[in-house]
């Protein structure tokens, strides 16, 4: 038997320092948001800079829902090029969907949900868990993108049942908070 065909066909060991790595940039890029958002000065106090940025968000959000099922509906049905190439597309709606959140955080700061409204109680529960999940989200997207890209497709496999579901929550409920946010604010 030849040591080159043993070797590839033992499945493959993901380094635990790779996996370190990402969970402590995820963990950084949260403290950062958390900061940006709780304790950031506003620096577009008059609101008159972007004020569509989190119209634009909801989209992002919407577009990568919409990605994020298309990429089910396909591995699903064993199409994995096809899986993969939306799951690219959701991943960059998403990292798109990122980038525009900070910068709309950094210009406006926080949009304050009215607390006499009825529907508060039912906003701040959403919220909180949208907010929780999404920090969640980001380390499982991360690795499990790792994952599929190295070739470890079984860890792979069984992350991504896991790391789906919480991604389209986060997807889902932002747009719905966003909703909420502009009907009700």
């Amino acid at each position: 038997m030849n040591v080159r065909t043993t070797q590839s066909s033992a499945p493959l060991r993901t380094p635990p320092s790779v996996i370190a790595s990402i969970i402590a940039v995820s963990a950084v890029a949260s403290a950062f948001i958390c900061w940006l958002v709780y304790f950031h000065a506003p620096t577009d106090v008059a609101g008159t800079q972007l004020r569509s940025l989190p119209l634009v968000n909801a989209i992002l959000n919407a577009l990568s829902t919409v990605a994020l099922l298309i990429g089910y509906r396909f591995i699903r049905a064993g199409k994995i090029p096809q899986h993969r190439a939306v799951m690219f597309t959701a991943f960059i709606f998403s990292s798109i969907f990122l980038v525009s959140y900070l910068v709309n955080f950094t210009l406006h700061g926080e949009t304050h949900f009215n607390r006499l409204s009825p529907w508060w109680p039912f906003y701040w529960k959403l919220l909180a868990s949208h907010i929780l999940l999404s920090i969640i989200a980001l380390p499982m997207i991360l690795i499990t993108f790792f994952l599929s890209l190295t070739g470890r497709f079984p860890a792979h496999r069984t992350l991504a049942r896991y790391t789906w579901p919480i991604w389209l929550y986060v997807s889902v409920t932002g747009v719905i908070v966003y909703w909420m946010q502009s009907a009700i604010h």
